[in-house]
């Protein structure tokens, strides 16, 4: 995985596929003389679908995939025939991934379990055929529907890496070693201040054959939670870790109060998220190996009541006792879940839905009709026929519609319009 070749955030549209429209058709046969309603249903247009591929570890094939777009459902046609659902599309994403609608920024699904999926734009429903319209007061029906347009959205797309133990720290402290040390994991390690590009995950394995994941999240800088630097990237992936795992740099050689260091981490851990700073947390005291570090530790345990282990990473000594309080602690910490359930769409799509059917503006000398439900009403209906074009207007006046305008004192003869339909509005 090369530094640039890391993604972890994309927006990408979706378009669900349309309904195919429903057949207006009539029996035509020799010996039957009043031939009824023959059209069938349209087919169903494709649903867009995000399932987890445990082989993906980054969002690099969405971000070249700017729209992505369903398949419309195939048209009713005669003998009752009804139309082909359209084959669904499906995009493989790396477990872990946070699917957000852009313009409410509810949560659509959090895929976080290797067998994940959900629907992310549901594909529209085929429209009815004549048949399906055939009542005992009209038995020859001489209209149909049209598909239903598809659900289109725009997606914010997030990776959250699956941690137990996220490695924190400033730069340059040793989070790379430790891991190099303790993992398989090769991160690219400097001694720069700038710091690791990606995060690095590795698979840990302890003494008495405990395993956990940990991540080395790239080195905070202050002011990281308000974007300087690339910390505000990274702090995305310490949100479903179980533990974090503070890596102090002791020796204090560069100039740097070790103490100073602790609380400029915690504080950007609070400010991106006041959960993450209630999760279980030791402190790593790492470069012992160097003189002044003994002194500095003393001065730091007499001001900091979190757990702390000494090590030196370099040569590998107390990484043991370290990895055996992580799965300590990784095992006694329940997995909570990363959102609310009020920050779920379906937990708040029914208080829209039905909130409000249409509403009507002025522009100019006409009055505009608009809303998601009266559109959606206008594409699934056929102009071509008489009857559907009543059927439509049946539907406004129960919707309301007629009220509405009274009530705005709309004049005799005005012009109405939805989307591109304009009718002459008469009292």
């Amino acid at each position: 995985m090369g530094d640039t070749m890391f993604i972890d955030e994309v927006t990408i549209k979706v378009i669900a596929g349309n309904g195919g429209d429903g057949c207006t058709a009539f029996r035509r046969e020799k010996f039957v003389p009043m031939g009824g309603p023959y059209g069938g249903n349209g087919g169903n247009g494709s649903d867009i679908i995000f399932k987890v591929d445990t082989g993906l570890h980054t969002l690099i094939d969405l971000r070249y995939m700017k729209v992505v777009k369903g398949k419309k459902g195939e048209n009713g046609s005669g003998k009752n025939m009804d139309g082909k659902n359209a084959q669904d599309i499906i995009i493989k994403v790396p477990q872990g991934t946070v699917v957000a609608d852009s313009d409410t920024n509810f949560i659509i699904a959090d895929l976080k379990d290797k067998d994940s999926e959900v629907i992310v734009a549901k594909g529209g429903r085929g429209g009815r055929g004549n048949t399906a319209f055939k009542t005992q007061s009209n038995p020859a029906p001489n209209f149909s529907e049209n598909g239903e347009p598809g659900e289109e959205k725009i997606l914010k797309v997030e990776l959250k890496l699956l941690a137990d133990v996220g490695l924190v720290g400033l730069p340059s402290v040793g989070k790379s070693t430790i891991l190099s040390k303790v993992t398989k994991a090769k991160p690219k390690i400097a001694d720069y201040h700038f710091t690791t590009l990606t995060p690095n995950l590795g698979v840990v394995k302890t003494k008495d054959n405990r395993s956990f994941v940990m991540a080395d999240l790239p080195g905070l800088i202050e002011g990281a939670s308000e974007g300087v630097g690339l910390g505000d990237k990274f702090l995305r992936h310490i949100e479903r870790t179980k533990v974090i795992a503070h890596v102090i740099d002791m020796s204090g050689l560069e100039g740097r109060d070790p103490y100073a260091d602790y609380l400029t981490i915690n504080k950007e851990l609070e400010k991106f998220s006041p959960k993450l700073i209630k999760k279980p947390m030791i402190v790593i005291a790492n470069k012992m190996d160097v003189p002044s570090a003994s002194k500095n530790l003393e001065e730091f345990k007499k001001k900091v009541k979190c757990e702390i282990y000494p090590i030196k990473a370099i040569s590998n000594e107390g990484l043991d006792d370290v990895l055996i309080k992580l799965a300590d602690l990784v095992d006694e910490t329940p997995n909570t879940p990363l959102y609310e359930e009020n920050e779920y769409l379906s937990h708040v799509l029914y208080k829209f839905e039905e909130e409000k059917p249409f509403d009507v503006k002025k522009e100019g000398d006409s009055y505009i009709i608009y809303g998601d439900k009266v559109e959606k009403m206008f594409k699934m209906t056929n102009f071509q026929s008489d009857e559907g074009i009543e059927r439509f207007i049946r539907k406004l006046r129960k919707l309301g519609i007629d009220e509405k305008l009274e009530s705005m004192d709309v004049p005799d003869g005005a012009i109405v319009k939805i989307l591109d339909f304009e009718f002459e509005y008469h009292k």
